[in-house]
């Protein structure tokens, strides 16, 4: 198939890479260039803009940053919409609101251009190793058409119902992670300051009913000072808001995710904004909490 990939990220640039090694022809375009260049190398081929890569392709996929990326991406002079060819088919794995899946579906319509809005969670091991977790509103013969390319990076891929439905879901995943990071950096602040040894508080809490993702990826990680993303905290912050602007729409009250976003406002204008999401530990370690 003719593939187009446009987001060549902490993510994206494992995704694209699997899809190229699965034999698919691969069309590739991100804001900084340089960031492709390990695909070309391989075998893809770069586009100036995203409206060549629609053109080009059948199958567009976008990862990106935020709901205002997306729109540049999609709408514009040079946006997938102004390529587009009737039957195509743009799927957006960026975490956006409900909202914006809509309004890209009902452009898409305009055309008869199939769009799904499937973000996925994983981070950046998942990505490596081909094993995402894609949560997909939209059109099941969409995603239908749509698998064997998904397949290529994703170990699990699910149908959650109409058009927003995968944005949705989405953000149930990052209210539950949310949890999760907060739980792992206050017991590893806890262990800390008890002066216990961390390597074996985190294989010892990994296999026992305190286990979890969060834990697996970034306990050893928090332990090595390593602070590189596999998930930026300024994209965290973004994906909370969203939860939570969606959340006072249902009149739900979440304050464990209103305190997440919190803390993870201030460590990013702290100057954590481009590190980890477990860089949030450097709350309590580098004395940067208050009220």
């Amino acid at each position: 198939m003719k593939v187009g990939f446009i987001g060549l990220g902490v993510m994206g640039q494992s995704m694209a890479g699997h899809i190229l090694e699965a034999g698919h022809e691969l069309f590739v375009f991100n804001r900084t260039k340089s960031k492709a260049n390990n695909l070309v190398e391989q075998g893809a081929t770069w586009l100036d803009t995203p409206k060549e890569v629609a053109e080009a392709a059948e199958l567009v996929i976008t990862i990106v940053g935020y709901p205002k990326d997306i729109e540049e991406v999609y709408y514009g002079e040079t946006g997938l919409f102004a390529g587009a060819h009737s039957g195509s088919l743009f799927i957006d794995m960026t975490t956006s609101t409900p909202s914006l899946a809509v309004q890209l579906v009902d452009k898409g319509k305009e055309l008869n251009v199939g769009v799904l809005d499937a973000p996925v969670t994983g981070g950046d091991v998942g990505a490596r190793e081909g094993r995402l977790a894609v949560l997909v509103g939209g059109n099941e013969a969409d995603l239908e058409k749509a698998k064997p390319v998904i397949d290529t990076f994703a170990a699990n891929v699910t149908h959650f119902g109409e058009h927003g439905a995968g944005q949705h879901a989405k953000a149930v995943n990052q209210i539950m992670v949310a949890g999760t990071m907060l739980g792992l950096a206050e017991m590893m602040t806890y262990a800390k300051t008890a002066e216990l040894p961390l390597d074996k508080i985190v294989k010892t809490i990994g296999s026992g009913a305190a286990s979890n993702r969060s834990l697996d990826n970034y306990g050893p990680r928090i332990i090595q000072d390593d602070y590189t993303p596999g998930f930026f905290v300024k994209h965290f912050v973004k994906d909370l808001k969203i939860a939570l602007d969606e959340s006072k729409k249902m009149e739900l009250e979440l304050p464990m995710t209103e305190l997440a976003h919190k803390l993870y406002t201030q460590i990013a204008e702290a100057g954590h904004s481009d590190e980890g999401t477990q860089a949030i530990v450097k709350l309590w370690w580098d004395g940067e909490l208050n009220d």
